[in-house]
């Protein structure tokens, strides 16, 4: 099977058929996948901040834990990793506009207009969220061009019980989500 998945991200020849590069399917491929939306907030030495993630999923059950993807060079990391601690707040299904808010750079504070309190380490959460988990790092390793976070669940609730999670593709042909994709991924 590795010889096979290898062969496939050449576009070498498969079978006698000539593959196309990896690269010209990607967009379909990752469109596959499932993700929900996610807010991500952090805290430290008095400033504090959220953005938009896709790339959040449960890790562990014992203990407790979640994974999420982050740029390094994202203002957040920095943050995140010196508040030693961030929240995941989960979007509900419709909630576009919230998504879209923290997805996009600004100049300001992203939180002044929305209503949200504090976790226990100052993170955010937001009170118009589904669900709310707070986080302590418990590590990272490097995934390619970002990075992969542990966090151990160390609070959460549920705050719109008959909720549905918002789903990625919500967002499809939202301009800022395609902006996300290196150039040779887009559609």
């Amino acid at each position: 099977m590795f010889c096979f998945y290898r062969l496939f991200l050449s576009g070498q020849r498969i079978f006698g058929k000539a593959q196309p590069a990896m690269s010209e399917k990607l967009a379909p491929l990752f469109a596959s996948l499932t993700h929900g939306i996610y807010v991500v907030g952090v805290a430290a030495c008095g400033r504090k901040n959220a953005f938009t993630a896709a790339w959040v999923m449960q890790s562990s059950f014992k203990p407790p834990m979640l994974a999420l993807s982050i740029n390094p060079l994202h203002s957040s990391f920095a943050l995140l990793k010196a508040g030693g601690g961030f929240t995941v707040n989960v979007l509900k299904s419709g909630q576009r506009d919230l998504a879209v808010h923290f997805g996009t750079p600004m100049v300001g504070n992203k939180l002044d207009s929305i209503s949200w309190r504090e976790a226990g380490r100052g993170a955010p959460i937001l009170d118009a969220a589904m669900a709310w988990f707070e986080c302590e790092l418990a590590g990272e390793s490097p995934s390619g061009d970002h990075v992969l976070v542990l966090g151990q669940v160390v609070n959460g609730g549920l705050l719109a019980e008959q909720a549905c999670a918002m789903n990625y593709r919500e967002m499809a042909d939202e301009e800022s989500a395609k902006r996300l994709l290196p150039g040779s991924f887009r559609p």
